[in-house]
This record gives structure tokens, C-alpha cells and sequence, in this order.
């Protein structure tokens, strides 16, 4: 492993500097009381995998906004394509009329959603409203009221969305009564298993508890319009499950006419080194739904459906905003610069980041399992191998110091550390990072005496 100088990292001031404290004090004034912030980052400008502070420290980006700057920030063919459509129009409500970036999307999308089968596609402006769409979509194509989603999921925050989002008990505290007709069943988290079996020898019990128990005393299975899966589990821990398990969870709903639901607003776009996380195992869910890293940042979110489930009708369901042209037109560059540039970096410097983080894993205690395809790479943090308990002060920690020597992580899950860059980073950033994160860990391993 070999790290060449670059403009960034570069910490000049301890953040956060004076500027920073201004803007933080100032914000602090008039934000809702629901922000969180992760760390005290104020942001003048991006570039690249670069972020600059208001104080003129500088940064490597490996959370990208939650995995929305695909194309890294600020992107001159995004910007270009930006500026080209708002010169043009911005805005004249995709749902009622007609204009070529709108159109454009749409079959793109059509074109590379997982799978074989004609689809039809819808634009709205965030995952959040995707997740909704296809709740709806759902029910009204199969006439069936229930749903079942899985511990750990985030599907959003909106109400249908958090219905089935279980990934913290405080986004969901406080807003009941939730949709009702909800059931969560285990996801299929090996590494802690939730009926402490083995993959293969468990025969994905993680499943076998839809026949064996929901379907039996819960909920029957012909109530079920839709299960709703993450391919890879986001917020829940950035979690791959065994290979059959998607195929599988298909066969069910196929057997009972119920549809299959992917979420891939974190795990699509060309982030798993594939456009779908689905595509790494053949899977062609009924609905999926992106957003994030659809358009680089601008706010656009989409479900495509295979044609013969997308059954509503004229009207039952629209958007203001969804589609907006500058969005679509991000939307296309975007794409276009994943597929030709991008979606290939991402698997090759994925299989880099992942050979290197379990080398970093052999020698530092804390690390319990590395996890991920392409850039969504997830690194469990762990006080005791042997008991797997779990080291969330020390995920803290390990973020805290990250940032404090230029290098920008998040978590996922209670203790995960996600490594989640723009597509666009090169060998000199992995090794960079790479470099930081072996750093903190140590620190805080020796530290703490674990």
C-alpha cells in the first residue's frame, strides 16, 4: 500500500475553525430541533472526493452525502448539463406534460432496471417518495392490504416509508399509530445471525419463517401485496446477504402472488459495481426503487416496474416536482458517466478497498467483520470477537478522530463504519483513506486497551 501526496487531505485549522463556529452558532439559532449532525463539517466547496471547509481545511469524502455523489462533486459534465437545462425551463410539472430529458430518464431507467421483462417507470423527488409510490403501486395492482419489511431496513422517514423502516426505534418513537398492516421478519445478517445457525447448514431459516410461522399465525399470505427487501441493507449495518437468499425470498412471493419490492435507493446506480445490487444475483424484483445517486445530488427518486404490474390508472398517482428537467438532465449525465466511466471503478477499487480492509482486519482487534460489494463497503467495529459486542463509543470515536485528520466517514447500524465514496475516486484516494482508518483504529485500540 502506497500513499502519494495530494492537495487533500489537509487539516490547517482544527476544525471546527473560527468560520465554522460562526455558521454552527448561527445555525443553531433557527435549525428544527430534529437535525443531527454527525461532526462539526461546514462546507464551502467540493471537488472530485475533495471538500473544502469554510476555514479552507480540506477533505477526503468516503460517505459522498449518504452515497448520492455518485459522480463525485461537482462533476463538470454534470454542472455543464445543469447550467444547459436551467437556462432552458425549470420547471413545468413532468407528471402533465411532455419534454425530452423527462422522456429520456424514463427509458434509460426502463433499459437498465434488473431483468428482462418491458417495464414502466415513474419520477419522483426523493427514495423517501419512491418507497411510497410503490407501496401504493403495490396495493393497487394486487388489491391486497399487507406488507412485510425487515429488521434493520430504512425505507425513509415520511409515513408509509417509516412503516417500514426498523433500522432505530427514535425515527419511529413518537409518530404512531404507523401504517397499519406492517410485519417485520429477520434479515439475513450471518454475521449475527438472528437464530444463531450457520449459512449454509441453516437453510436460510431467515426465510423458512414466512411459511413455517407468518403465512400460518400472522398474516396470510394471500393478505400480502408486497415484501419489501434492500439487497444490501443500508442503514442497517451496510449487510450482503448469502447469495441464494434474494433468489429465494422471489421464489415465495412468487408462490403466494405477492410482490417483490427493491429498495436500491443506497445500493443502485452503479455503487455496487453493477447498476443494481440486484444484478449480482440474477434477481429481477416486480418493483425497484433508486434515488440518491441518481442525478448527483439534485433531488430525483424513481420506481421502475416490470409493465404488467404497473396497472394504476391515469391520475392515481402523480408529482409536482418529480422530474423536474434539471434534474433529469443531471439525471442523464449522471448515468451516462456511471456507465461508460464509473460503474467499472467502482468494482475494481471495491475489490481493493475490500482485500485491503480484512488485511487491515488481521491486525487490529476491533474490526469483526468487513462486508460489501464495490463502493458500499461496510466494517464492523467490535470490543471482543469471541462475544461480538459491539463497540458503538468506539465507532464514534473512530469517525471523530477520521474527520479530524481529513477523512469524512459515517455510520451505519450501531457500530459500522461505512466506506460509501463517489464513484469517481482513484487508487491514490483508497490508500489515502485506507491509511487514515488504520491510523484511528490503532489510536483508539491503544487508548482504550482493547
Amino acid at each position: 500500500m502506497t500513499t502519494q501526496a495530494k492537495s487533500y487531505p489537509a487539516i490547517h485549522t482544527p476544525p471546527p475553525g473560527p468560520k465554522a463556529q460562526a455558521l454552527i452558532a448561527e445555525d443553531k439559532k433557527y435549525a428544527s430541533n430534529c437535525y443531527i449532525k454527525a461532526y462539526p463539517l461546514a462546507v464551502e466547496r467540493g471537488d472530485g472526493a475533495m471538500i473544502e471547509d469554510v476555514d479552507g481545511n480540506r477533505y477526503l469524502d468516503f460517505m459522498s452525502g449518504i452515497g448520492v455523489a455518485t459522480t463525485g462533486h461537482s462533476h463538470p459534465k454534470v454542472v455543464e448539463a445543469i447550467q444547459r437545462a436551467a437556462a432552458k425551463f425549470l420547471h413545468i410539472c413532468g407528471t402533465d406534460f411532455f419534454y425530452a430529458s423527462l422522456t429520456g430518464v424514463l427509458r434509460k431507467l426502463c433499459e437498465i432496471a434488473p431483468g428482462k421483462s418491458p417495464k414502466r417507470a415513474f419520477l419522483g423527488n426523493t427514495g423517501t417518495e419512491a418507497v411510497e409510490a410503490a407501496i401504493k403501486l403495490a396495493r393497487y395492482h394486487t388489491k391486497r392490504p399487507q406488507l412485510i419489511a425487515f429488521a434493520g431496513a430504512f425505507h425513509g422517514r415520511t409515513l408509509g416509508a417509516l412503516s417500514l423502516t426498523a433500522s432505530k426505534a427514535k425515527q419511529r418513537t413518537g409518530f404512531g399509530p404507523l401504517l397499519p398492516g406492517v410485519t417485520h421478519i429477520p434479515y439475513a445478517h450471518c454475521y449475527r445471525c438472528p437464530y444463531n445457525l450457520t449459512y449454509p447448514s441453516c437453510g436460510l431459516a431467515c426465510l423458512q419463517v414466512l411459511e413455517d410461522e407468518i403465512f400460518k399465525r400472522r398474516v396470510p399470505a394471500e393478505e400480502v401485496a408486497a415484501i419489501v427487501v434492500e439487497p444490501i441493507q443500508g442503514e442497517g449495518g451496510y449487510v450482503v446477504p448469502p447469495p441464494d437468499y434474494l433468489s429465494e425470498l422471489k421464489t415465495i412471493c412468487q408462490k403466494y402472488g405477492i410482490l417483490c419490492v427493491a429498495d436500491e435507493v443506497q445500493s443502485g446506480i452503479g455503487r455496487t459495481g453493477r447498476w443494481f445490487a440486484s444484478d449480482h444475483v440474477g434477481l429481477e424484483p416486480d418493483v425497484v426503487t433508486t434515488a440518491k445517486g441518481l442525478a448527483s445530488g439534485l433531488p430525483l427518486g424513481a420506481i421502475v416496474a416490470r409493465a404488467d404490474v404497473s396497472t394504476w390508472s391515469k391520475g392515481s398517482h402523480g408529482s409536482t416536482f418529480g422530474g423536474n428537467p434539471v434534474a433529469c438532465e443531471a439525471a442523464l449525465a449522471t448515468l451516462e458517466l456511471v456507465e461508460h466511466e464509473l460503474m467499472g471503478n467502482a468494482a475494481r477499487l471495491g475489490h481493493y478497498l475490500m482485500i485491503e480492509l480484512h488485511r487491515i482486519k488481521q491486525r487490529r482487534r476491533l474490526v469483526g467483520d468487513v462486508r460489501g460489494l464495490g463502493l458500499m463497503i461496510g466494517i464492523e467495529l467490535v470490543r471482543d470477537r469471541d462475544t461480538k459486542e459491539r463497540a458503538s463509543n468506539e465507532t464514534q470515536e473512530v469517525i471523530l478522530r477520521a474527520f479530524r485528520k481529513g477523512l469524512l466517514l459515517l455510520d451505519c447500524g450501531e457500530n459500522v463504519v461505512r466506506f460509501s465514496p463517489p464513484l469517481t475516486i482513484d487508487q491514490e484516494d483508497a490508500d489515502r483513506a485506507l491509511a487514515i482508518f488504520d491510523e484511528v483504529l490503532a489510536e483508539v485500540e491503544n487508548e482504550r486497551a482493547l
